[in-house]
């Protein structure tokens, strides 16, 4: 069992929570912690994707510094968070690689960006300033795109599924053929409206001030469905080249570029209003995280966005072959980063939410409850043996 002073400080405030419940109708976190009489690495795990970080509870709560309790749980669960992107990932190395050093993300966005400027030019020769028939095709091909992105692609997904199954099974999860899908549903309808992202008054989040506000919500909003309306670009333009035989680049008036150009706009303002508001809200809420790698994903997605628009107005004139070395160096670096931070927490966050659903339906908690009885089991075990042993001593 992991008991790493994130671990411990999350045990603590926990437990003088479980003890004072002024918070309990603030959200999904105080609802789960009621559930429980003790606290241990996994169920603080599944508490801490939880919490969204809203900051009410620390706004609200009594035992804040100055107070010798000090609790703070928003950083505490946040603290927490920045620990499972290590915990949970794979492989393990590139977890903890990730996780706790934002630089190395700035020298791999360089290397690959980079890269991508070499092979362009290895292929374009000393036409990389000239102006392509075939538009970004004829700089690099399709099928030269599609192989590089594909292969990466194919570890990205590996990585992903061996994250979140590895989280699944912590959280004590049969089976998702044998879940209650009502639940289910109940869970994925939380997550995808950011249900407790409204302080639990309905009022929006107090991360910045006092004031609540639903400016986050908001924001969270335009950055998950541009980023999903940029995907469909990528999913229809696919399916007109593969399946109708209609490769790009397309028209403006088409799905992939109607898709990509709404979801472009909805990945620079939703980045840029939580860049903003993840600057101006205190230290006490944002806890001590590896601030770095938070700011480079929220940077890497509005990059990508700016770039790619850039790319679709530019692909026309000699500036293409800069440009899409510029972009796919970009995506390629999200593409990379995506099983070890913010983006695989979105999965772990649903599922923490799935869990909560069925937790609230049964009135009974499930994370973390195996590991808890196994201990107790052992125990008890132990004591038993000793005593029996102790009987069967001669005298």
């Amino acid at each position: 069992m992991r008991t790493t002073n994130k671990v411990k400080e999350a045990q603590r405030v926990m437990t003088i929570c479980n003890a004072c419940r002024y918070c309990e109708g603030h959200c999904a976190v105080f609802q789960a912690m009621e559930l429980r009489l003790e606290f241990n690495a996994d169920n603080l795990d599944y508490l801490a994707n939880l919490c969204h970080n809203c900051g009410s509870c620390y706004h609200n709560c009594q035992y804040t510094a100055p107070h010798e309790f000090d609790l703070n749980v928003p950083a505490a669960m946040a603290e927490l968070r920045q620990e499972n992107y290590g915990v949970y990932a794979w492989p393990g190395f590139m977890g903890k690689l990730f996780a706790n050093n934002g630089l190395w993300m700035s020298l791999l966005s360089i290397i690959v960006i980079t890269s991508f400027f070499i092979i362009t030019k290895i292929l374009t020769g000393d036409g990389f300033w000239d102006v392509q028939e075939q538009a970004f095709y004829g700089v690099i091909s399709h099928n030269t795109m599609a192989f590089i992105f594909s292969t990466v692609s194919a570890f990205v997904a590996i990585a992903m599924l061996a994250s979140v199954i590895k989280f699944w099974k912590t959280m004590c999860l049969p089976s998702p053929f044998s879940l209650n899908w009502k639940q289910v549903r109940q869970g994925v309808k939380d997550a995808l409206t950011l249900k407790y992202l409204d302080g639990g008054n309905d009022q929006g989040c107090s991360h910045e001030t006092e004031q609540p506000s639903m400016a986050r919500r908001w924001y969270h909003q335009m950055t998950f469905w541009g980023f999903m309306l940029c995907f469909a670009a990528t999913s229809t333009a696919t399916v007109m080249h593969y399946g109708f035989n209609l490769p790009a680049p397309y028209h403006y008036i088409s799905l992939p570029k109607l898709f990509g150009i709404l979801g472009g706009i909805g990945l620079i303002v939703g980045p840029i209003g939580l860049l903003s508001i993840k600057y101006r809200a205190p230290n006490e809420v944002k806890g001590k995280t590896n601030k770095g790698m938070d700011v480079i994903f929220l940077v890497l997605l509005l990059l990508t966005s700016i770039s790619g628009l850039l790319l679709m107005l530019l692909r026309d004139t000699q500036w293409v072959g800069l440009v899409l070395s510029l972009h796919l160096g970009i995506v390629m670096t999200f593409f990379l980063s995506m099983p070890y931070g913010k983006f695989i927490h979105g999965f772990y966050r649903l599922i923490a939410l799935v869990v909560f659903a069925i937790e609230k339906d049964k009135h009974q908690a499930i994370a973390g409850v195996e590991t808890i009885n196994v201990v107790n089991i052992d125990t008890a075990s132990v004591k038993a043996q000793k005593a029996t042993a102790a009987m069967q001593k001669p005298n």
